[in-house]
């Protein structure tokens, strides 16, 4: 029998095993949390499928989503960047993952980790929804709306609530698998 999937994934090979094997899952790695405030920063106004498409490539080009050595990227390695068609070839978003990645570090400064910062925001624990169906859940919450504040506030860019909200659920501070997918009770 057919596994029960969130509707948004079926289709997709790509888009299934991201689903199966990521989407949801609690992230309470920095690196990892980083790659993540990253891709979704570049996904803003695009598909995620587009971006999960060059991730591999989003990898090589931004040395693997080491936010020390984005933080200390020249002119010349972001004009790099820009000429590199593997990934999303936007200068405001290649130059917000730089300045992300300095931001990022003067949190983890202040919290101990990116983690323990972002993850107070939920008291540590996902929040587990009860969508019945991927079109009614929400593209952002008040709570997204607090969080991409505080990250502006903090010197973020390309932070704005839906990506936040993104972020969340990817990251697994949100549970928003339907009640029906097989993921819902095991993230």
């Amino acid at each position: 029998m057919e596994k029960q999937r969130c509707g948004w994934c079926l289709g997709n090979d790509l888009y299934m095993a991201y689903h199966d094997n990521e989407w949801g899952v609690p992230v309470r790695d920095d690196k990892t949390l980083f790659e993540f405030l990253t891709l979704e920063t570049f996904q803003a106004g695009l598909s995620w499928l587009t971006i999960l498409k060059k991730r591999d490539n989003f990898r090589k080009a931004f040395d693997g989503f080491d936010y020390l050595k984005i933080s200390r990227y020249t002119e010349k390695k972001i004009e790099a960047l820009l000429q590199n068609e593997g990934i999303i070839r936007n200068k405001l978003k290649v130059r917000a993952a730089v300045g992300n990645a300095q931001a990022f570090m003067k949190v983890q400064q202040e919290f101990g980790s990116f983690s323990s910062y972002i993850w107070d925001f939920v008291d540590g624990q996902p929040i587990k929804n009860k969508i019945e169906n991927h079109k009614e859940g929400p593209a952002n919450t008040a709570l997204s709306d607090a969080i991409s504040k505080d990250l502006k506030k903090r010197g973020f860019k390309f932070v704005g609530s839906t990506v936040v909200y993104a972020h969340m659920q990817a990251t697994g501070m949100v549970n928003d698998h339907e009640v029906n997918c097989f993921r819902y009770d095991e993230v």
